[in-house]
């Protein structure tokens, strides 16, 4: 059941988003998409309440309730910044808002953009595991915690290793290339059909046709 529930809550969780974004550039209801987009801490809200009914109920703590405690540290952690980004491409693709930043490709900037990600991932890493703690203290000594204090150290790794590939950009920083890239197939997907390549004006084809 727990699980089933994370699968459900990360399908709202982009329905809603997707639908919040709709009702924003494509049918133009700012209000609207603002009530929709405020829905989705409630599916977080939802899954951390069965988890602690389950556990009260007397269900043994096991993976799925670390899962779940880690699925809501992360989606409080990283749920705002997900958003964000992706209101900033679809305004770049439906509204002519500015082109979203991508990661740098080198020097000081890059090295402030995995400090910036290191940070986010561990807000998200400590906010699960203190619901991992809350829910060891919830069980007290009814029952095992060596599941959920797995996760926890399972969180402790995601923090290090993100602090490691921050701290690698920092010693070793990366030459930003004089190049520039191709742009990827994610870019070309999301490109306005105006800057498209295969786009072409009105007065262009009244010169090809001539």
């Amino acid at each position: 059941m727990i699980v089933t529930l994370i699968i459900a809550c990360e399908v709202g969780f982009w329905v809603l988003l997707a639908a919040g974004l709709a009702l924003r550039y494509l049918a133009r209801m700012r209000r609207a998409s603002v009530a929709v987009l405020l829905c989705e801490p409630l599916l977080e809200v939802v899954l951390l309440v069965v988890t602690a009914v389950d556990l009260k109920n007397g269900a043994q703590p096991d993976w799925k309730h670390g899962l779940a405690a880690v699925y809501i540290g992360f989606s409080a952690g990283m749920g705002h910044y997900m958003v964000t980004r992706a209101d900033a491409w679809v305004a770049y693709r439906f509204a002519g808002g500015p082109k979203p930043a991508k990661a740098p490709r080198g020097g000081s900037a890059r090295t402030a953009y995995e400090w910036r990600m290191a940070g986010r991932f561990t807000v998200a890493a400590l906010l699960a595991i203190a619901l991992l703690q809350a829910a060891i203290w919830y069980v007290g000594g009814d029952g095992s915690t060596d599941s959920l204090r797995m996760w926890q150290q399972k969180m402790l790794y995601v923090i290090g290793v993100n602090v490691i590939i921050a701290l690698s950009y920092t010693l070793f920083p990366k030459k930003v290339e004089e190049a520039k890239a191709k742009p990827s197939a994610f870019d070309r997907l999301l490109k306005p059909a105006s800057e498209r390549s295969g786009a072409h004006t009105g007065e262009d084809r009244t010169l090809t046709r001539r």
